[in-house]
Order: structure tokens, then sequence, then C-alpha cells
């Protein structure tokens, strides 16, 4: 794995374990609090329903008292005023699904205004769906002085069983239960909203959390994205910078080869040749002549002219002193010279010099010469042309080299990115670019376009921005 992997690895890992533990501490905090919520709301709900049931069945208690009161002095009329204390119960009431009801000690229903049918019905053994006596409850309730219950009863506006909360008193001479009681699907249904509510609010934190994660992550993203790009640029200005030194170096060792040979090895092989010349001058002027040693001198001279030629072609082909001393234009017209008498290929060169032409730097004449140098080579080794033509055309803010043959042809993606991609042309495209200029390839069959442009001056040293153009 590489170093800014790690790197980002490093900052992301973390990050994401800082995020979602505080997501799973936040959750918990606020699914506990939530809980808590619920129950002291639940307490405090039923507290109050509590109170109003009590409040209710203290109501019922004083609008019958003067009747349980009045039985305590006249038994005889006892009968009359309980039949009278019920069918005032009978008609209190508050909602729909609030009433009073009377039962017995016993369990016998006395008086129940939403199901008649169950007045007079002992109803002691009753129990609901899980098995638990529901009057006994009640009445148990009640013998201790009165109390709450919670128990299921049908609720008449539904006719389902739900849960309800009831509240009893005794009436100890009467022998009666008195209650009232409050369905407790609202208090649920209350419940149920505000867990909603609080669900609702720890998902949306979540979210909040999810979407600060998000952005960290995008935010790390762009910071190595940045970096990336940045180190690329550096590393890419580097590697450039490289290779123009190493081109300015395989120059200069050029230079200095071209020099040795021409100077050194091929002055000596001269001063040898003047010596064979001399010697074999001897030996044809002197009377005791020597054929075999004659024979022998006149082979190591034309071995030695031959040598002494490719010495000077080995010397020029790695920089020609013409290029030097008279410039790029005698340089390439010495070059189509030579190219086109061993290749046989017909090589044209044609010179513009428009006025107040820029003077090309040292830099520049050796670039578009090693171009037009790789240029023909490849016609020569590859295009099966039979013509080409090199224009220099020399204005005051530029300088464009073109190479025009007549070959096969090529592809030029092909060219730079195929598997068979040469480095010949990226050669070419990475000298111009280290002068600011750019390289332009059309080929087709039977017509092939090589040109090179460099600016000369401030007014056209813009940035490179299409090397290639088809």
């Amino acid at each position: 794995m590489k170093l800014k992997a790690k790197i980002v690895l490093l900052a992301i890992v973390p990050f994401l374990a800082a995020i979602a533990s505080i997501e799973t501490g936040v959750r918990q905090q606020a699914t506990a609090l939530a809980n808590r919520q619920h129950a002291t709301t639940q307490a405090a709900y039923l507290a109050s329903k509590e109170i109003e049931l009590k409040h209710y069945v203290e109501l019922a208690t004083t609008a019958i008292a003067p009747l349980y009161d009045s039985g305590a002095d006249n038994a005889r009329d006892d009968a009359m005023l309980r039949t009278r204390a019920l069918d005032v119960l009978e008609k209190m009431d508050f909602g729909k699904d609030g009433y009073f009801f009377v039962y017995d000690m016993h369990g016998r229903a006395l008086m129940h205004p939403r199901e008649p049918d169950l007045v007079g019905r002992d109803l002691w053994a009753l129990r609901d769906s899980q098995g638990v006596p529901t009057i006994q409850r009640l009445i148990a309730a009640a013998s201790s002085g009165g109390g709450y219950v919670r128990y299921q009863w049908h609720r008449p506006s539904t006719g389902k069983i739900a849960s309800k909360l009831g509240y009893v008193v005794p009436l100890p001479r009467w022998g009666w239960m008195i209650g009232t009681g409050i369905y407790l699907d609202d208090v649920d249904t209350t419940l149920a909203h505000i867990d909603e509510g609080a669900a609702a609010n720890i998902d949306r934190t979540m979210k909040w959390i999810d979407t600060i994660a998000v952005a960290g992550l995008a935010v790390i993203a762009l910071c190595a994205l940045v970096l990336n790009f940045t180190e690329y640029r550096s590393a890419d200005a580097k590697l450039k910078r490289l290779a123009q030194q190493v081109v300015e170096s395989q120059e200069n060792e050029r230079a200095r080869l071209s020099r040795e040979l021409h100077d050194g090895i091929s002055q000596m092989m001269v001063s040898v040749k003047l010596l064979l010349e001399s010697a074999l001058a001897r030996f044809e002027r002197s009377e005791a002549r020597v054929p075999a040693a004659e024979a022998a001198l006149s082979t190591s001279l034309t071995r030695l002219s031959d040598t002494l030629r490719e010495v000077r072609r080995i010397s020029h082909a790695l920089r020609p002193s013409m290029l030097d001393d008279l410039g790029v234009a005698a340089a390439l017209e010495q070059l189509t010279r030579e190219l086109s008498d061993e290749s046989g290929i017909e090589i044209g060169f044609t010179q513009i010099s428009h006025t107040h032409a820029g003077t090309l730097p040292d830099a520049v004449n050796t670039v578009l010469f090693r171009i037009a140098q790789e240029a023909l080579t490849n016609i020569v080794r590859h295009a099966q042309a039979s013509s080409a033509a090199l224009a220099l055309d020399v204005s005051h803010d530029a300088v464009t080299l073109t190479i025009a043959d007549n070959g096969r042809g090529f592809d030029v993606t092909d060219a730079f990115a195929g598997r068979r991609a040469g480095i010949g042309l990226r050669n070419m495209r990475e000298r111009l670019e280290a002068l600011g200029g750019w390289l332009s390839l059309n080929s087709q069959a039977g017509h092939t376009l090589v040109t090179a442009r460099v600016p000369l001056g401030a007014s056209d040293t813009g940035t490179f921005v299409d090397p290639i153009r088809s």
C-alpha cells in the first residue's frame, strides 16, 4: 500500500470510528431520555386521571348524599331512596364513555347505564381474557375503603375490549360499591405520539450526524485529492525538468563526442593516412619495388579512408558542426540532401523568412533539428514514401517546421497510446513542451503532415495546452 493511501486511511478510519462512537452514544442517551420522558409523562397523565376519577366519584356520592343520609333515619323508605339514588347516578355521565356503575358487595350489578342488560346479573365470577377476576378486584378495592383498579372492559363507543382505569368507593350501609372509570386508549395514543416524536427526533439527530460524517469524509477526500494533485504537479514538473536536463546532457555529450571524433580521432586518422600515402609513394619511386607491400599499403589506405568517412559520418550524426556554425536552416538542408542520397527518396527543403524574423536560440535550433532528424528517419524506415518535403517558416514571433510525405500513413492515437507506441514522437512532443511549443500530427494514406511550432519572444509564450491536434 502506498504511503498516501496509508495516510488517507489513518485519517478516515479514526474519523469514522469517532463518528460511529458518537452516533452510538447519542442514540443510547436519546433513547434513554425518551424512555424516561415516556415513563414520566405516563405517570403524570395517570396521576391526573386518578385525581379526575376521584373527583367524579366524590361528585356522585355528594349528589346522592341527601338520599343516603335520609335512609338512616327512616328505614321504611330506604328501598325507595335506593331506587331514587340509582336513577340519579344513571343520569350522571361525562363524555360518551364516561359513566357510573353500582354493584352490591356480592357482585350483582345494580346499575349500568351503557350496558343495561347486565343489571340484576351476578358478575362475581366474571373474568377477563387473561383470567383475572374483574368484579372481585373492584369489590376488594371498595372493601378496603376505596381505590383504583386497572382492568379490561368493553368500550361502549367502539364495542371492543380496552384497558380501563376505575375508581370505586363503598356505601357500607346500603352494601353498595359505586365507581367510575376512564378508558386508557387515549393515554396510550398520547404516549404513542410522544414516542413517535422522540423517535423522529432521534432519527433527525442521526441524519445530522450522518450528514456531518459525509461532509467530513468529503473534506478529507478533497484534501487528499488536492494533496495528490499538488504532488502530481510537483512530480510532473520535476520529471519535466529532469527530462530536459537529460536531453541537454545528451546534446552536450553528443557535441563533445562529435568534437572529439572530428578534432581528435579524425585528425589522427588523417595524419596516419598521409603517412601511409607517403610510404606508398616512396615504394612506387624506389627501384626495388615490393608488390605485396604496395598492395598491403594500398588496401590499408582504402580501409582507412572508409573508416575516416565513417568516423566523420558518426561525428556529423551526433551533432553536425553546421548546426552550430550556420544555423538550423543550413543543417536541415544538409540533412535532407544526405538522407535523399542514402535512401533514394526525393526530399526537398524550403526556408521561408519574413521581414523582422526573429533570431533562433541554440535550444530552438537543436530541438527543430532533432525533430526533423527523427521525422525523416521514420519516413525512411516506415513510411514507404517516394517523396518528402521540409519547410522552415521563421517569423518575428514564432518558428514553424513542417515535414510532409506521401507514405502509407499511420494511426496518430495509436502512435502515442497504443501497444506499439514508440518514444520518437513522445520525444518530439516533450522537447517542444520544454520550449512552450506544440506538436501537430495529421496522417492518412498518401499524406502525412508533422508540424512543430515554437514561440519566439514574449508575444507567444503561452502555456502548453494541446500537444496533439489531428
